[in-house]
């Protein structure tokens, strides 16, 4: 791998040596030695962001992923890991054999990039270290780029909040037959966790919120300890980006959400984003190019899968400007409208809106935080919708709609998360005039977990398919969102769970909703 001078000098604190070592772009010595410290997999292994030709290996090293200073019972020293890729799980026919080592700068963890798989094609991995094998991953690479695959299936999911629940659909979701799983954020929670899903009080370790690295790292540990939560990681390879919560909630670009007091100064937060940057880092199947620089980082990214579909992901957090009003929600709120405001900034949204104009995909995904489809609270003249998602940045949101249509997108799908709810709706391509044509079609999928047990139905939800006609379809259990898309349609199953404050709840699917190719807009199966 080639780094440029500025990437090198600009790696951040965590060290350009280790950083390498970490991703496999140099060799690993055999003059690391592996520290005798119990088993070192008990955060478990994943893979992410997978190519034609290849795909993102992770785990992290973690005898005690309890250890409050954040080193999960590591030394001060690096260790080497050797890895397997192999066609099959008896690793009889190994394809991959290498090592990388685990830095105390990156937490341990270790991201190596395997390149020159064959495409479309199943693999299995493995992790050594210390005489410990690590738990057996299997992974897959996308088809050739040029390549016309018949289908796609994946599933979306979002909002995994430890206190709130079980991680029950994610050992539903790793019995799915799938390619991938794209999560659209809040991979965990930054609240401190007092009292666990029974009511007891937990360990004082976890009690308070998170603000520096060895906090970040430990409320990782005690969400990634979730035996489903590792079994879906180790079944598929994930597509991965962040919404607020792995950092603050309802942050804005360099402004935490206390960012109305007068003596809040922007650099405390950046230094904040960075731990939790650097923490996310560490505890997620991504690439060498999502390292983050201190409190920067480069998430939104496009993947193809073949010329069936383009998956581009979106990060509207670090480049947004503030909420407008004062965030929270409004009725009388014009500076919603305002056309500076801005969720994606004004270099990713030219990329966005240049890759509309590039991609010969027949569907293109968005992989988006928060809804972009308009959410009125209340039937009746006026309009009320909270501030934080696209509501609150609707010029913003009209140029990019108007552009996939301008620009020939032959079919734009938006899936998203946040909400705790599960919608299917029509993107127009101006909310505010019902005449207005359809552009595009978005599916938000609920929580795994956040919000506890949930309901079928609520009476915000009577009120928002009364007030917003694109809205076909609302539900406010728990789960993930199942899709299978081929050349002629897309389909949604909107898979869930009837609780998640005890464990082993079933699951079912509460409703499926299909896009026909050339015919935006969500149709009832």
């Amino acid at each position: 791998m080639s780094v440029s001078r500025r990437r090198f000098l600009g790696l951040g604190g965590a060290g350009t040596a280790a950083v390498l070592l970490g991703t496999g772009s140099w060799d690993a010595s055999t003059t690391f030695a592996a520290p005798k410290a119990g088993n070192p997999f008990t955060l478990g292994v994943a893979s992410g962001d997978p190519r034609h030709d290849g795909v993102v290996l992770w785990t992290r090293l973690a005898p005690d992923p309890f250890a409050v200073d954040g080193r999960a019972g590591m030394p001060a020293r690096p260790v080497r890991v050797e890895y397997e890729v192999s066609r099959d799980p008896l690793f009889r026919h190994v394809v991959r054999r290498s090592s990388v080592v685990a830095t105390p700068e990156l937490g341990h963890s270790v991201h190596p990039e395997v390149h020159g798989l064959a495409p479309d094609r199943e693999y299995y991995f493995r992790f050594r270290t210390a005489g410990e094998i690590s738990p057996i991953g299997r992974t897959k690479t996308t088809p050739q780029p040029l390549a016309n695959p018949r289908e796609l299936r994946f599933a979306f999911a979002s909002c995994n909040a430890w206190q709130d629940g079980y991680f029950t659909a994610y050992e539903h979701l790793a019995n799915e037959d799938l390619d991938l799983v794209v999560h659209l954020g809040d991979y965990l929670y930054e609240s401190g966790v007092k009292t666990n899903r029974r009511g007891v009080v937990t360990d004082p370790r976890f009690h308070t919120e998170t603000f520096d690295l060895a906090r970040y790292r430990l409320q990782y540990s005690l969400y990634k300890s979730e035996l489903p939560l590792q079994q879906a990681h180790a079944r598929f390879p994930w597509i991965q980006t962040i919404d607020d919560h792995e950092v603050e909630n309802n942050w804005a670009g360099d402004l935490s959400q206390a960012d109305t007091e007068p003596d809040q100064d922007p650099a405390v937060f950046r230094v904040r984003r960075a731990q939790a940057f650097q923490a996310m880092y560490e505890n997620m199947p991504l690439r060498h190019d999502q390292m983050p620089s201190g409190p920067d980082v480069k998430l939104h990214r496009r993947l193809p899968y073949g010329r069936l579909a383009d998956i581009t992901m979106l990060d509207t957090r670090q480049y947004r400007s503030d909420q407008p009003c004062g965030d929270g929600a409004s009725a009388v709120c014009d500076d919603r409208f305002d056309p500076d405001n801005t969720m994606l900034g004004g270099k990713q949204r030219k990329w966005l809106l240049d890759g509309f104009r590039q991609s010969r995909a027949r569907w293109q995904v968005l992989g988006n935080q928060a809804p972009m489809g308009q959410t009125d609270w209340e039937p009746g003249p006026t309009t009320h919708v909270w501030l934080d998602p696209w509501d609150g940045y609707v010029a913003e949101r009209n140029q990019v709609l108007a552009a996939a249509q301008d620009s020939g997108v032959r079919n734009l799908v938006v899936i998203t998360g946040d909400r705790h709810q599960n919608y299917a709706l029509d993107l127009k391509r101006d909310f505010a005039d019902p005449a207005s044509r359809v552009v595009g079609t978005e599916f938000v999928g609920t929580s795994i977990t956040s919000g506890g047990d949930g309901a079928d139905t609520t009476p915000q939800g009577e009120n928002f398919l009364a007030a917003n006609p694109h809205l076909k379809f609302f539900n406010a259990q728990r789960g993930y969102v199942r899709v299978t898309v081929d050349r002629q349609r897309w389909r949604s199953d909107f898979r869930v769970v009837p609780y998640v404050t005890t464990p082993g709840a079933p699951i079912s699917t509460r409703a499926s909703y299909v896009v026909e190719d050339r015919r935006p807009g969500v149709q009832a199966l």
